[in-house]
């Protein structure tokens, strides 16, 4: 009996969460993304079409499509201890990359709320080369 409610309690830790180790998505406006953007060691990250992405980007970003057939299949080769700061046009598409991604085991992870739109509202700049 103790070896069921041993077996039964380990069972219940994997299924809520608890005891394994977790990723973070982290919400933010737009200064404090330009914050997270501006340290080297994170990835920036744009989640919009190669198209929209040509039109202007935050400086220093990949471009992988997360509606695009090989989103999965692309990140999964990106370092998944690295810190990323994930973008699109108004921050639908990133939340949906953010979720999948720490689905596939990324550990920190930055969403900037209201995606573009608010990074350029905000005054920040961005980059089309």
């Amino acid at each position: 009996m103790k070896k069921l409610i041993v077996a039964l309690s380990i069972s219940a830790l994997f299924l809520t969460g608890c005891g394994s180790s977790s990723s973070s998505v982290t919400n933010q406006g737009a200064s404090d993304f330009a914050k997270t953007t501006s340290d080297s060691s994170v990835v920036v990250l744009d989640v919009r079409t190669p198209g929209e992405f040509m039109v202007g980007h935050i400086a220093n970003a990949i471009n992988i499509d997360v509606e695009g057939m090989q989103f999965n299949a692309d990140v999964s080769k990106l370092d998944k201890s690295k810190t990323y700061a994930v973008y699109c046009h108004s921050g639908r598409r990133s939340a949906i990359a953010t979720a999948e991604m720490s689905k596939l085991g990324f550990k920190t992870l930055f969403n900037l709320e209201g995606g573009i739109g608010a990074w350029s509202a905000a005054g920040q700049t961005l980059v089309n080369n």
